[in-house]
């Protein structure tokens, strides 16, 4: 009897970038999608919201996040996304880590960001250290920059991902 891999795309998304890649990546490997939404969402825009983001960062904070829709623990694959913030990732990414106790899993990284990845991938390593990391990738403003390419890019990489997986 075949057993089949549980698969689960978990991401947070400000502006619809990472929501792109992840919707990309689940679509390639027929997984479940999980979204981490605050329960008071970021309103600011412009460089208001970099100050008012960069500020949650440095100071740690781990905002409240609506009911969880899946149970990550349940799932073997695991791809992570996250928008980069003052160069790691998003705050909705630590309430996530901090209230799902993920080991022994098969994990994948991305990122997507407007500048630089910073320590985004080390850090998100480093507090999943339990897990079995298979990748990672980033994506430059998808919704601006080749956005079909950026896709693709996303989907055969989730695919790589899943063959190196083992079942």
């Amino acid at each position: 009897m075949e057993v089949k891999m549980k698969k689960l795309v978990v991401y947070y998304s400000l502006e619809g970038n990472t929501q792109l890649i992840a919707e990309a990546m689940a679509k390639a490997i027929g997984a479940d999608i999980l979204v981490l939404n605050p329960q008071n969402e970021m309103k600011s825009k412009g460089f208001s919201k970099y100050l008012w983001g960069g500020t949650q960062v440095m100071m740690k904070k781990l905002p409240l996040l609506q009911p969880l829709i899946h149970d990550a623990t349940a799932y073997d694959l695991i791809l992570i996304g996250t928008p980069v913030w003052a160069w790691t990732y998003a705050p909705p990414l630590g309430t996530f880590f901090s209230q799902v106790d993920l080991k022994d899993k098969q994990i994948g990284l991305f990122s997507c960001h407007g500048g630089q990845n910073g320590k985004t991938f080390e850090k998100m390593r480093q507090i999943l250290d339990k897990n079995i990391f298979l990748g990672e990738i980033d994506f430059f403003e998808p919704l601006k920059n080749q956005k079909p390419e950026q896709v693709e890019k996303a989907s055969k990489w989730a695919r790589e991902i899943e063959v190196k997986a083992s079942y």
